[in-house]
């Protein structure tokens, strides 16, 4: 056999991309949630009658599509922070809904291009500067969006949300999504957190509907603004395991290392994980993957802890985050202050084991499923990281759990559709019967199944 012969067998034939691709198409069968029908005749014990896989549907046209700008985020392709992933997810699926969807990208994030995943692409200059740039993009974003034909502009977060009364002006609808309360990230002086705590009080004054991704949020708008909220969580995709090879390069072995995934700012309690971890007797290694947002120096005093046991990776995106999310063997979260963790949903969907702190965010998607220590709590923390590096059957059991929460609550596809309803709530559209997807329920029962019984792992919080 010739080179160029070897050459082309190893690239369409690779037994290891083969391998590949069994496992993706065993891992989406698997983690389809099965409902078995039965027939509900009065009288008469119900019997099964079917038994199908849900989520292989495809998800009803609406009747009207809406003409929807994304604003506030610094763009598409990579994967930065929260909002990048929410506008990569939540505006493909609503692309995919049969809407037309705009995200106005800054031109030094996002690659030039026109459309990516259904979504048109709007790239716009900006400032580069701690405190100009979202200032200056979402100023120069809203008056484009003004003299465009969009249904409704959409901001996310609290700075953004102060220019969300702008577009009204021009007879357009407005949304405002709240990720977090931005303005107690450590990050921020003075003159910057208040200005964000004006956007907390725009984002429920300024526009025609306030999007929150979680209760708590819900909850402290209700009690300090006396305003209601649609709570609409963020999402996750159910994520096949990935063959480890970029773990090699990275010197890390399947189900041998803890892992950290986000920013490495002051709230995140990054310090707080590596000094636990130091005093622990394991093998593994701590993985800590990400960058750098405005907080250099707090970044450099993590970096000074590198050792061949603590390991340091620049943000990861596509194939490499999910390989370094779906072979590791504990997923942590330490923070003090969240919204709702897209890298916390993004590890439950990839089926890993994980440990967060005990605030009210965190809780309220892990309780039942994940593990927790009290916040700020080194010796809790030290504890909790010992129990589960030494107990595989005991992550293994969590890992099924939060798989299941997040298939039952957080998929990006029921997430978009209640995005859908929002858009058009704030309209006044009815979207008649062909607007929303309708669950039979006369006539039969569905009974979801589950591969593990809710009694086998029910953890409270640490109180």
């Amino acid at each position: 056999m010739g080179a160029a012969a070897r050459s082309r067998v190893k690239a369409r034939h690779d037994p290891d991309q083969h391998l590949e691709k069994l496992f993706e198409l065993y891992y989406r069968l698997t983690s389809s949630k099965k409902l078995l029908s039965f027939a509900a005749a009065p009288g008469s014990p119900a019997r099964p009658v079917l038994a199908c896989w849900s989520g292989a549907l495809e998800p009803p046209r609406p009747r009207r599509g809406v003409r929807v700008a994304f604003i506030g985020g610094r763009g598409l392709v990579s994967k930065y922070s929260g909002i990048e992933s929410y506008y990569e997810q939540a505006g493909h699926e609503l692309a995919r809904l049969g809407h037309e969807v705009t995200v106005y990208c800054r031109s030094y994030f996002t690659p030039p291009m026109n459309t990516h995943n259904g979504m048109r692409v709007r790239r716009l200059p900006t400032i580069r500067s701690k405190h100009l740039e979202t200032l200056v993009h979402t100023l120069l974003s809203t008056a484009h969006a003004m003299a465009s034909d969009y249904d409704v502009v959409h901001y996310h977060c609290l700075g953004p949300a102060l220019f969300s009364f702008l577009p009204r002006l021009a007879g357009k609808k407005t949304v405002v999504t709240v990720q977090g309360l931005d303005w107690q990230r450590g990050k921020w002086g003075r003159i910057a957190s208040r200005v964000l705590r004006w956007g907390e009080a725009a984002a429920v004054s300024s526009p025609d509907a306030t999007m929150v991704v979680s209760r708590t949020l819900q909850q402290h708008y209700r009690q300090q603004y006396n305003r209601d909220t649609i709570y609409v969580p963020n999402g996750a995709t159910l994520a096949p395991w990935r063959l480890p090879r970029q773990l090699i390069e990275w010197d890390l072995l399947p189900d041998n290392y803890v892992l950290f995934l986000g920013r490495f700012s002051p709230e995140k309690n990054c310090h707080l994980l590596i000094d636990a971890f130091e005093t622990l007797h394991t093998d593994m290694k701590l993985v800590l993957a990400g960058g750098s947002s405005h907080s250099d120096s707090y970044a450099k005093r993590l970096r000074r802890h590198e050792s061949e046991q603590i390991r340091f990776l620049p943000w990861v995106s596509g194939r490499d985050l999910e390989e370094i999310v779906s072979n590791a063997a504990l997923f942590v979260l330490p923070s003090e202050l969240e919204g709702l963790s897209l890298a916390l949903l993004d590890a439950m969907a990839a089926g890993v084991c994980v440990l967060t702190s005990d605030i009210p965010e965190n809780n309220e998607v892990v309780e039942g499923a994940g593990f927790t220590f009290h916040r700020g709590d080194q010796a809790d923390l030290e504890r909790m990281l010992d129990l589960l590096i030494h107990n595989p059957e005991l992550r293994r059991q969590s890992a099924a759990r939060e798989r299941e929460r997040i298939q039952s609550q957080y998929l990006w596809p029921a997430i978009a559709r209640s995005i859908e309803a929002a858009y058009y709530k704030v309209l006044g559209w009815n979207t008649g019967e062909n607007g929303t997807r309708e669950q039979r329920t006369s006539g039969q029962i569905q009974i979801p199944t589950s591969a593990v019984p809710a009694s086998q792992l029910n953890r409270a919080p640490s109180s």
